[in-house]
């Protein structure tokens, strides 16, 4: 049970900087090993297909654990779960990195993903109970660097260590800061009581574990398998819409169900998770466009592009300090409506790019698109939970977190597949007038060099077509990002805020 107290905790700022290392942690191993992912394969003799398996394996156990994660904090007590699930991620990144074998690698993920699933809204729920409500908004800012700074910087960092070590430092690097964030936990987090004679909802767990499990390897087989012009992908978008058909009857029908029915009453949380789920479209699906833009058609080097890309989380991490401070003098409405029409802003001008772009116009337009997302991610943490009973914080921080990761599969998910699909279609439309009786190839000796009828120059016209088509692919993707966005300006009118909110819990633990 929660205790409502105004005493300040003991060590407040060293639990604050454990809590923020797990978070760190956990949102940096989501894309960390993305691009160590060629070196993987070749010391792990797998296909590409089945290197995939270590991003697909990890992403998928820590959705499916995700949604216990309240129901275990009051089994357990928060501060055991939370060390726990601290040494057991450490242990499996250090697994990760001796992995001899795809199939090692692959089992060693899962064990990482269930661990690390608790990190990040156990992270935020400590923070909600030890911060008032005046200094709530400082608190998010500071843990919500790990959450959206990590994903951002996880390809910087993973490309350098790999450049400079080896890929298996991307999984040791976790060590010290497991080990140091372990012994700060579990000499200064408070003590919470566990609660006895819980019943865990088994079918309720099953059900939603076939939903995520499902929906994860459809959004992921499907780029490679024609979607749904194949069994497998229609298999796992029916078990996916059973599952959650199942476990959304469940909870309004059962009598202890997984997720108590009584948190989607509350009109701010229900509203913050939709719009946390475009959030994660945007937040994750950007920077893997990002990547491959850079180093494919902006021939940029792998640290370049790093370089490159970082300033996207700076600008997050700036604009979070900011909206921490203006929350409580400022409706969080406003500050996420500002943000949002920023982040639009910042991708409706990138439909617009071409390899010709500058290096400074591409660092300045990305951390300008970061600083709209800090300013609506901050205020979207403190508003979602204003409302919100403190016996149900735990499982909304699971909530919301596990919204944002569907809404990052999902939005990866479309953008690469429509990538490829625009791409061919406008590599179609675009060869349809390159032919030999355009008159365009006579009107200089260049022109003429392109001529579709000789092999050299149908070799080098199908490399300008196929490099044009990909640009204007990358900018429809960059289109869509920009109105999945938009969006959510209509949803802010429905969320209830208070100037002088009500006093929650400052100690309190669930």
């Amino acid at each position: 049970m929660a205790i409502e107290t105004t005493t300040p905790v003991p060590h407040r700022t060293l639990i604050t900087i454990c809590a923020m290392v797990a978070t760190l942690m956990q949102a940096l191993d989501s894309t960390i090993a993305n691009v160590a992912l060629p070196y993987m394969q070749g010391s792990l003799s797998a296909s590409y297909d089945q290197i995939t398996w270590v991003l697909t394996s990890y992403i998928t156990a820590a959705a499916i654990m995700t949604a216990p994660v309240g129901w275990l904090a009051s089994r357990f007590g928060l501060k055991r779960l939370f060390l726990v699930s601290l040494a057991g991620f450490t242990i499996t990144s250090m697994l990760c990195g001796i992995a001899g074998s795809l199939s090692e690698m692959v089992l060693f993920r899962i064990l990482q993903g269930m661990f690390g699933a608790a990190l990040v809204p156990l992270s935020q729920t400590t923070m909600l109970n030890l911060y008032s409500a005046e200094q709530r908004g400082t608190a998010m800012a500071v843990w919500g660097m790990g959450v959206m700074v990590g994903p951002i910087l996880g390809p910087t960092l993973g490309g350098y260590l790999t450049e400079l070590y080896n890929w298996r430092w991307v999984f040791f690097v976790n060590l010290p800061f497991g080990l140091g964030a372990i012994a700060g936990l579990a000499l200064f987090l408070p003590r919470t009581e566990p609660r006895e004679g819980l019943r865990f909802d088994w079918f309720g767990f099953g059900a939603l574990s076939m939903g995520l499990a499902g929906l994860q390897l459809a959004l992921d087989r499907g780029e490679t398998l024609d979607w749904f012009g194949s069994t497998e992908v229609i298999t796992e978008a029916v078990l996916a819409g059973l599952g959650f058909y199942l476990f959304v009857v469940h909870m309004c029908t059962g009598k202890r169900p997984l997720i108590a029915p009584a948190v989607f009453k509350d009109r701010n949380l229900s509203v913050g998770l939709v719009v946390m789920f475009s959030v994660g479209m945007v937040l994750l699906a950007v920077s893997a466009l990002l990547a491959p833009w850079l180093q494919e058609l902006g021939n940029y080097p792998v640290a370049t592009a790093g370089l490159v890309m970082a300033p996207r989380g700076i600008g997050t991490m700036a604009a979070m300090l900011m909206a921490g401070r203006l929350v409580n003098k400022v409706d969080p409405r406003i500050l996420m409506a500002m943000g949002i029409l920023v982040l639009a802003w910042s991708l409706y001008q990138m439909t617009g790019w071409t390899p010709a772009v500058s290096v400074t116009q591409m660092i300045v337009n990305t951390m300008i698109q970061g600083a709209g997302l800090g300013f609506v991610f901050i205020p979207l943490q403190v508003i979602a939970f204003a409302t919100l009973g403190p016996a149900l914080r735990t499982e909304g921080t699971a909530l919301i977190n596990l919204t944002r990761n569907i809404g990052s599969a999902v939005g990866i998910s479309v953008t690469e597949a429509l990538l490829t699909r625009n791409g061919q279609i406008e590599h179609s439309v675009l060869a349809g007038s390159a032919t030999g009786l355009n008159r365009a190839f006579a009107a200089s000796p260049a022109a003429e060099a392109l001529l579709p009828t000789t092999a050299h120059g149908a070799q080098m016209l199908n490399l300008l077509v196929n490099n044009q088509s990909q640009i204007i692919a990358y900018g429809d993707d960059f289109m869509l990002m920009m109105l999945t966005s938009l969006p959510m300006l209509l949803l802010l009118p429905l969320m209830r805020w208070k100037r002088t909110p009500a006093a929650v819990p400052v100690a309190a633990m669930e």
